[in-house]
């Protein structure tokens, strides 16, 4: 089952069986699962040999559902050497069996040797084309398969069967180039799974290590991982620190350091020290095993333009069928040519063809988008939005955690008047913000240097800040409200609250009881790549609009640090989905862009959802429809740049394929082609739209 056409077939067949729940087609799998009872999937099967294929169940067969399919790595390398010898065996045949037409005296032994050595190359390279040509026509369709058989079936019997032996021998080596060249794009996602080790050295109930198979590894064990060793599984760090490559998951080559507490994912690179990590999640379910699954449910969707080529495919082969048949009985009626003469024409024209090239050039295009995205940290979740990607006109971003790391930092502090020196103000704030667990203390604490001071009596003011006594001394670290309660706020202060407040900070003061002695001011940063990401949408012509939950003033000021003209703030879900509408109505297609989570609804009202640093997030991945596995939102605009690249592509393809056939088409009918020209047209054809394809997986940053 190599393309969307078997699929068609198979899926025709086993649309008349009933009893058979489900059908997923894996075709970059070659694979079919069938959820059937077993009875129901024994007549499946059967009727699957019917039609000319040979499924082959799954060792690892589940419950009801079980799959048939091509098998594994193993197998299929040895099938792939064992066709090669047999069509290479072949094609010397076919071409022994021309040489004994050429040389050969006309006589009745030289015929029979000649046309024994044709038939032969036939049987050995046209056998699985024959038998599933056979069945296509008893059941009335017009398939690639069936072109082919009545081609060689009617050069044999109108006695050019070297050259039927020669037709058919290149055609299905050719088959096997599409088939190799296809399965490097079907593989490129593949080639990621075998980043991650097999064997994991696991700490045993007597504290002693030993190398076990990963998939026998059970959560919250604890695993051993060396420098340069790659992670096996998903887990958090229990104790050691180092420096991880996470290429492999979020497509950044840059090393992350990591510590007791950090995430690490399988198939990463551990590059600097030991560590031990508490594991999180089976082999079967890490990050990586997850992108590469959505990828191939991925490859099972149609994308737009594969839809249009599936649906043209469907006329243009009975119509070429038809003309081809005109051709032959009208020619020599109408034209005067010979009757031998027009079926040889009429033969020619149905090896040109063939619509192979045209079938398989969008989903090697597909696919190989899909894959180099997937490479750069990027997961697509459907051929259809990496083509629609590059329609949107207007994007959607959620402040916290996208535009802005999420974490808040102590951004500035100063004293007020000269009631305190500055080095006792901190030492007096850092030693209240460490006896906190509020996110602004928090960043209070580690923004400024720790302190050893002794605090007691210490408190904390429900939704106002803390209280203790330092020295014998009392002192508050607390919010614009407190203060305004204890009767110390100044026309001053409030002067310079408000200017802090509309840039966005959040402002604590430290007071003592007389007097505010200092003011320190905590924001939300934005991501050093935000600007660029945003100059870089504002480029490709796509409206950057920030919708955020914040209040309006903190929207106003981190827009225009990130240089975005329109920003919305105090926005429920709800809102933001009205937003999504609005925009919608107003520029055209609109993306999405938040954690995946919060905004649901605004995610799926969106004609694209975007989640972002979403690495190791099973709910960002089901709910977005693009996902960036790392936070860098540079990435959106290259998934645009992308999927403008792989529409250029695609119809760089079609061109290619129906102009080569368009003019061995005029040839054939002139009488300038031979069957040999249309083998090499379809096969150079094909060869010429899957290497172009192929081209996507080296693309790179920026293009």
């Amino acid at each position: 089952m190599d393309c969307a056409t078997e699929e068609a077939e198979i899926r025709r067949e086993l649309d008349r069986i009933p009893g058979i729940r489900n059908l997923n087609f894996r075709v970059g799998e070659r694979s079919l699962a069938i959820d059937a009872p077993p009875d129901v999937m024994a007549q499946a099967v059967a009727a699957i040999r019917r039609i000319g294929f040979d499924p082959q169940p799954f060792a690892e067969e589940v419950s009801a559902e079980a799959s048939v399919g091509h098998g594994h790595d193993h197998d299929d390398q040895h099938d792939a050497n064992s066709s090669l010898k047999r069509l290479g065996l072949a094609l010397g045949l076919a071409v022994c069996a021309e040489l004994a037409a050429f040389f050969l005296p006309d006589t009745l032994p030289a015929k029979a040797l000649g046309l024994g050595l044709a038939a032969t190359a036939i049987w050995l390279a046209g056998f699985d084309v024959y038998q599933k040509g056979l069945n296509a026509l008893l059941r009335g369709r017009l398939n690639i398969n069936a072109l082919m058989t009545v081609a060689v079936t009617g050069a044999v019997l109108i006695g050019q069967w070297p050259e039927a032996a020669m037709v058919m021998a290149l055609y299905a080596i050719a088959e096997l180039i599409e088939a190799r060249a296809v399965d490097r794009a079907r593989n490129a996602i593949q080639g990621l799974m075998a980043m991650a080790p097999e064997q994991a050295d696991v700490r045993q109930a007597d504290g002693s290590w030993q190398t076990v198979g990963v998939a026998s590894v059970a959560l919250d064990a604890v695993v051993r991982v060396r420098p340069g060793e790659r992670v096996p599984l998903d887990g958090m760090l229990i104790s050691g620190s180092t420096s991880i490559d996470q290429a492999p998951v979020t497509g950044e080559s840059i090393p992350v350091d990591k510590a007791a507490g950090d995430p690490v994912f399988a198939g990463t690179i551990n590059q600097t020290g030991s560590f031990e990590m508490r594991v999180t999640a089976a082999a079967s379910n890490s990050t990586l095993a997850r992108i590469i699954h959505a990828v191939e449910q991925a490859q099972g969707t149609r994308a737009p333009t594969q839809g249009f080529v599936d649906r043209f495919t469907a006329v243009y082969t009975p119509a070429v069928f038809a003309i081809a048949l005109a051709v032959a009985l009208l020619g020599p009626l109408v034209m005067g040519w010979a009757w031998l003469d027009a079926a040889y024409k009429a033969l020619v024209m149905l090896v040109i063809a063939c619509p192979c090239a045209l079938v398989i050039s969008t989903p090697v295009t597909v696919v190989s988008g899909l894959a180099a995205a997937a490479r750069r940290g990027i997961l697509i979740k459907g051929g259809v939005y990496l083509e629609e990607a590059r329609k949107l006109k207007a994007i959607a971003l959620d402040k916290t955690g996208t535009i802005t790391e999420g974490k808040p930092k102590l951004v500035a502090w100063e004293t007020l008047g000269a009631a305190i020196d500055r080095a006792r103000a901190e030492a007096v704030a850092a030693a209240l913000a460490g006896h906190s667990d509020h996110p602004v203390s928090k960043a209070i604490a580690q923004g400024l240097e720790s302190s050893a001071l002794a605090i007691e009596e210490f408190k904390a003011l429900v939704g106002r800040g803390v209280e203790a006594s330092v020295g014998g001394a009392t002192y508050v670290l607390g919010n614009h409200r407190l203060i305004h309660e204890r009767g110390q706020c100044s026309s001053a202060l409030e002067a310079q609250l408000l200017e802090h407040e509309q840039a966005g900070r959040t402002v604590t003061l430290l007071a003592s009881q007389e007097a505010v002695l200092a003011l320190f001011a905590v924001a939300d940063t934005i991501k050093p790549s935000s600007r660029e990401a945003v100059a870089d949408l504002k480029s490709l012509g796509i409206q950057p609009v920030m919708l955020t939950g914040d209040n309006q003033a903190t929207a106003t000021a981190i827009a225009s640090q990130a240089g975005i003209d329109e920003a919305r703030g105090n926005l429920l879900p709800e809102d933001k989905l009205a937003a999504i509408k609005a925009l919608q109505a107003e520029h055209g297609p609109t993306a999405m862009t938040g954690d995946g989570i919060n905004d649901a609804p605004a995610l799926a009202q969106a004609d694209i959802g975007v989640a972002m640093g979403a690495a190791g997030t099973d709910i960002a991945m089901e709910a977005a429809d693009v996902v960036v596995m790392n936070d860098d939102l540079r990435r959106i605009a290259e998934t645009v740049r992308l999927s403008q690249r792989t529409h250029r592509v695609l119809w760089q393809n079609i061109s290619l394929a129906l102009g080569i056939k368009a003019v061995f088409l005029v040839l054939a009918l002139l009488g300038h082609a031979t069957m040999w020209m249309a083998v090499f047209a379809d096969m150079g054809a094909s060869l010429l739209v899957v290497g172009n394809g192929l081209r996507l997986l080296r693309t790179r940053s920026g293009n």
